[in-house]
């Protein structure tokens, strides 16, 4: 399989709520095994850009492709069959864990594969016991969400997406309602990921960690792409005065 069949690709993107416009002509392309943070003020659109990703969000104009999948703007949903292949590929976890809470952490993780994917429930027990090894919760798979602490349950939220077997995670600030020791925690995982060749394209405010982890920096500011590059050119020399601007208010 080509390399192609492992990219992201959005041609101008565009999404409006009623009159007021959140994204617009946003393009760009994600190779296998890249790590994209998108940083950018709150209100830019960063959340809106990940739900169009992972279809579940319609949009109004533009073309993504996950492969040789395509989504296209209109009203009308995708087809299923081709939601269901994306979000396969495209595991997505968000800021406030959507873990289920009358069933266990084994069991939240398990559930897809089984009713989605068809796979014995010993091969997905199996499974998720190593994945839960992981990210360094094998100790938990009988807790049920509520007696875990925040960055456990962001955990459990990222092996049940890695239960898919995706190439790539869409991350939705997924530390922001943690405390700083907690936040550690979920981006050591994170790094783990991206050593193992997961694509990975983060939305955060963690400015340090994406310095440190992306191959990439896309600030998106008004719904608008207006710096796309390394870590250190965005960070220390950017082109727009937008990025100069936020950066200033970020790292203060």
């Amino acid at each position: 399989m080509n390399k192609d069949e492992f990219s992201i690709e959005v041609e101008d993107l565009c999404k409006r709520f009623g009159h007021r416009t959140i994204l617009h002509k946003v393009a760009f392309r994600v190779d296998r095994g890249e790590t994209v943070a998108i940083i950018g003020p709150s209100g830019a659109g960063k959340s809106t850009l990940l739900r169009c990703l992972n279809g579940l969000c319609n949009f109004d104009g533009g073309t993504i492709r996950v492969g040789s999948l395509v989504l296209r703007s209109g009203r009308r949903p995708a087809p299923f069959a081709t939601l269901r292949q994306i979000r396969q590929r495209l595991g997505m976890i968000f800021q406030d864990f959507q873990l289920f809470p009358h069933l266990t952490v084994l069991q939240n993780v398990t559930e897809a594969p089984i009713h989605v994917l068809g796979v014995a429930r010993r091969d997905a027990e199996r499974q998720a016991q190593a994945l839960l090894d992981r990210v360094g919760l094998a100790d938990h798979i009988h807790a049920f969400p509520q007696q875990l602490s925040g960055g456990q349950k962001q955990r459990v939220a990222i092996a049940r997406a890695l239960a898919m077997n995706p190439f790539g995670l869409l991350c939705d600030e997924i530390t922001s309602a943690l405390d700083p020791e907690l936040k550690a925690e979920v981006l050591a995982v994170l790094e783990g990921l991206r050593r193992d060749g997961m694509t990975l394209i983060l939305v955060t405010h963690e400015m340090a960690f994406a310095q440190r982890v992306a191959d990439r920096i896309i600030v998106l500011v008004d719904g608008e792409i207006v710096e796309d590059g390394p870590p250190a050119r965005v960070f220390r020399t950017p082109e727009h005065p937008r990025t100069t601007r936020f950066l200033e208010q970020v790292l203060l």
